[in-house]
């Protein structure tokens, strides 16, 4: 099976340039700030769903995280995190995409001492969002962000244990922080991974380069995509249109 490529784009600037995107047939992984959700209008998500349909056209969503925390031992991060992923539900209702990709909020540094307590919380918040998508159907896959290696993300996954629920692993996240090489995490958590987030950066900030202008080895990348994850959805993270160009000229050596 061929997979299937998104591209990363704010809802905004998708409003802004749908029939670019239309012309161009790019898949959008749509990207909601807490301020769009807040000012989303439903018809006008509805219409771009509908254009999005009849171009044969698929999305995924990109979820907010700025500042939320599913599995934060404070109620009240977790009350508003649950608020924002209610309103991107709804939008999903709406656009009906195949993966929404959430941030699981943890990382070492403030956690360590208190991982079950992370667990415990998250747990039960993911559990309110598969409820919440059971009739949309889509996949709801948490992504690597400050993991360091994937023992808490692969506790996460068997402690739900569901079909549709998820990793999206980030190459360039795991390039920036890792402490385990990329063929000891695929043997750790690739089973789970149903969409990756493809940009490259040198190991020293979060550049979102286009594959193949940074330090990340893609051969070994791609293989071993193809040897755990042979179809999931690839998302391009580009942050410019001239950065998107370059990255989808330089992924076709691997999309067959």
């Amino acid at each position: 099976m061929r997979n299937r490529v998104y591209a990363h784009i704010p809802f905004p600037m998708l409003a802004d340039n749908l029939q670019t995107v239309i012309d161009r047939g790019i898949n959008p992984e749509i990207f909601f700030s807490g301020d769009t959700l807040d000012t989303l209008i439903p018809e006008e998500a509805g219409a771009i769903a509908e254009s999005l349909g009849e171009a044969g056209l698929r999305c995924t969503f990109h979820a907010p995280f700025m500042d939320l925390n599913p599995g934060s031992v404070e109620c009240l991060i977790r009350e508003a995190t649950l608020r924002r992923f209610d309103q991107v539900i709804d939008a999903a209702a709406i656009l009906r995409p195949d993966v929404i990709v959430f941030h699981p909020g943890y990382d070492r540094w403030r956690y360590g001492e208190s991982q079950d307590k992370w667990l415990g919380h998250s747990i039960a918040s993911w559990r309110r969002v598969l409820e919440r998508t059971e009739t949309i159907g889509c996949i709801v896959a948490v992504e690597n962000i400050f993991e360091d290696e994937p023992s808490t993300l692969r506790a996460l996954l068997e402690a739900m244990d569901y079909p549709r629920f998820r990793h999206c692993f980030d190459v360039g996240h795991w390039n920036l922080f890792h402490t385990v090489g990329m063929e000891e995490w695929f043997a750790e958590v690739g089973r789970f991974v149903a969409e990756t987030h493809i940009h490259d950066n040198r190991g020293t900030r979060d550049d979102h380069l286009p594959l193949g202008e940074g330090a990340i080895d893609f051969e070994l990348f791609f293989s071993l995509m193809e040897r755990y994850a042979p179809d999931a959805a690839w998302t391009i993270e580009a942050h410019c249109r001239a950065a998107l160009d370059r990255a989808l000229t330089n992924l076709g050596k691997y999309y067959r």
